[in-house]
């Protein structure tokens, strides 16, 4: 039953989903998939299966499944487009963090710090301005699965800032076990980072936290916006209500602008990350340990982003 794949915690959730809507697995066969980008000039849902080293391509008016881009020691995690449709890309296995242009070439935008490679890039989002911001968990460095197993150099796992007209890289967070998931509010303000240190420390924090951005492009703040009740947030995003849907492992979590979890969609497998896509973006497709799902809802994200 298509109800049984919903729990409604808030009349507001109920308004936001069809639950008459069945979660739908359009492909399987992954190690650990992830990096979910909705390409609307392919008509395609393209993602990441980061222990293969491929990315896949979903086409959406035949329902092919296709590779995308492989076995070039990559190891994609996150992935994002630009505000000029191109794809920018956390590569574990480079340890950078990369641009696809319209041609097809790949264009290493940063992979070190002050003369030191980060760790393992792993999420990434773009402001209206065309700076990026990643975040430079060390998953991909621990060992071979998702990366190459490496030394940390960079010191520390923090969030970063690309100048989108200079390409200088700032460091702009210094207080995180495991930055993870990140995403600006519909009007740029804030920042919400996850904290997914809960995967490597049993104390270890999974949350979500909030900042505001300055006038300058600083952090202030970080406050705990919302605690991840089951495993631990991954990747999130925004709908066009300012409302915040997020992997977790029992599902998908959907956080209203107050921090109230207000529902559920509940998945099969550990949910990486999501995002939202089709004509009208109001299909959210999903990234699950070996799988992709998606589920028409009642809301959809917003156009630029």
């Amino acid at each position: 039953m298509a109800a049984s794949d919903y729990e409604i915690r808030d009349e507001r959730f109920r308004r936001s989903v069809k639950i008459i809507e069945t979660v739908e697995r359009i492909w399987t066969g992954g190690k650990w998939t992830e990096g979910p980008v909705y390409v609307p000039a392919y008509k395609s849902l393209i993602w990441s299966d980061i222990p293969n080293d491929r990315r896949l391509r979903w086409d959406e008016c035949s329902g092919a499944v296709g590779v995308f881009r492989a076995g070039e020691g990559a190891n994609v995690n996150g992935s994002i487009l630009d505000r000029e449709g191109r794809q920018i890309c956390c590569e574990h296995g480079s340890r950078s963090v990369t641009r696809t242009n319209h041609d097809g070439t790949i264009e290493t935008l940063a992979d070190r710090f002050e003369g030191k490679r980060f760790n393992s890039p792993n999420d990434v989002v773009v402001k209206s301005d065309g700076s990026i911001w990643f975040t430079d968990p060390a998953y991909g460095i621990e060992s071979d699965y998702e990366g190459f197993e490496g030394e940390e150099e960079i010191g520390g796992q923090h969030v970063y800032r690309i100048d989108g007209s200079t390409g200088a890289i700032t460091q702009v967070t210094d207080d995180f076990t495991c930055p993870n998931g990140l995403a600006f509010s519909l009007d740029e303000s804030k920042l919400y980072i996850v904290d997914s240190g809960a995967s490597r420390y049993p104390d270890g924090p999974k949350h979500i936290r909030v900042f505001d951005v300055t006038a300058d492009n600083k952090l202030t703040g970080g406050d705990v916006f919302a605690e991840c009740e089951n495993g631990f947030f991954d990747g999130f995003r925004f709908d066009n209500k300012g409302r915040i849907w997020t992997s977790a492992a029992d599902g998908v979590h959907c956080i209203h602008p107050d921090g109230t979890l207000i529902g559920k969609i509940f998945i099969p497998e550990r949910v990486s990350n999501l995002c939202f896509g089709g004509p009208k973006r109001n299909r959210l497709f999903i990234t699950a340990t070996s799988s992709v799902y998606s589920v028409m809802l009642a809301t959809s994200g917003p156009r630029d982003r």
